[in-house]
């Protein structure tokens, strides 16, 4: 895996390691030979990929509150990171609606805790801010947002990211522009899938819990469409951020990572996909909600940016990305020892670099 290679030694820090990405990321860097610090709050579910994925004994594990910055000070000064990735945010739209003032506190806050961290230590040499492809104001344009177009998303979510950017933008700007500074970036990552999320309000969750108990899958917003991606795609593209940022300064800022414009269906296409490689007769229902809170009918990233400064491009279709994901799970479901699948997964997706 060359491309991991970089990272063997690497003290890196990850905030918001125990989530859904974060432990996927935690297993990568550990098999990458990393120094892995991470700091989040308790896993969000139960169960939950964290433990299942048996990270913690390889690795400082430090739990806390990314809204509390003498926690968060005390953790990056004993790890003295010379890469922070920050994934810790509070993730789910329908919650922001439920909870808004922690949305806000926990994804504009958390950002300035963690960039303020950054800036009074002087170990860090690139940090990537994972934000989301929610923080662009959406027109509902059949084409791709650039990373050139005005920030406003609608929800307290998709706004809280907004802010993450302009904040993570200013401190770019005002306090990392020495020579000396480290290379700050933001990722907006299009809508995750992949073996190992339990979590509520996310439709391959909700396939899995349908299926699992022999129920038909109920979906809210069969035609919405939105850039879904295996979870391993936007983590090979922050660290591939994290690494070109470090070797060259000039390649800071913010980039897009989402898939091709095929590969970006409608909700009842995805569920399509799941129900043909799942079998066993999983079917689905319209269950479109009309007084449901307001999300966007079309999102598209345009990802060219990272596509022609990077390299990079995805390498898993949606379809496939499913097919994995049905593979996880049914390895879980029959009481397989989970590391072993990702494992495989993780190499066979670094392996395609080769191809």
């Amino acid at each position: 895996m060359k491309e991991l290679s970089f990272f063997y030694g690497k003290r890196v820090l990850i905030t918001g390691h125990t989530g859904f990405k974060g432990s996927w990321l935690c297993r990568i860097l550990l098999n990458a030979g990393a120094e892995l610090t991470g700091f989040s709050l308790e896993p969000p579910t139960q169960p939950n990929l964290f433990t299942l994925a048996e990270v913690a004994a390889h690795m400082q594990s430090l739990t806390g509150d990314i809204r509390d910055v003498d926690a968060l000070s005390k953790a990056y000064a004993q790890a003295r990171p010379e890469v922070v990735l920050h994934l810790a945010a509070q993730p789910i739209v329908r919650e922001g609606y439920r909870d808004p003032r922690t949305t806000f506190e926990t994804n504009v806050m958390g950002t300035v805790n963690l960039l303020e961290c950054v800036r009074q230590g002087d170990s860090a040499r690139s940090v990537v801010n994972v934000t989301t492809d929610k923080v662009y104001q959406n027109r509902e344009w059949c084409w791709g947002y650039r990373e050139n177009e005005p920030l406003d998303g609608f929800d307290p979510y998709s706004n809280s990211k907004s802010c993450s950017e302009l904040v993570t933008h200013s401190y770019r700007a005002s306090f990392f522009n020495g020579a000396d500074a480290p290379a700050v970036s933001t990722a907006r990552a299009g809508n995750v899938i992949g073996g190992g999320d339990f979590a509520p309000d996310r439709i391959v969750p909700d396939c899995v819990r349908a299926v699992s108990i022999g129920k038909p899958i109920t979906v809210r917003n069969p035609y919405s469409v939105r850039p879904y991606q295996h979870v391993l795609e936007p983590l090979a593209a922050y660290l591939l951020i994290a690494r070109r940022q470090w070797e060259q300064r000039s390649l800071e800022g913010a980039y897009n990572v989402g898939p091709d414009d095929s590969d970006c269906v409608t909700t009842g296409k995805l569920v399509d996909f799941f129900c043909q490689s799942w079998g066993e007769g999983a079917s689905w229902m319209n269950m479109a909600e009309l007084s449901a809170p307001h999300e966007a009918t079309t999102l598209r990233l345009d990802c060219s940016k990272l596509k022609a400064a990077l390299g990079w491009k995805p390498r898993w279709h949606v379809a496939q990305a499913i097919d994995r994901t049905c593979e996880w799970t049914k390895h879980y479901l029959g009481g397989g020892r989970i590391t072993d699948v990702m494992d495989a997964q993780i190499a066979a997706y670094f392996e395609e670099e080769r191809v």
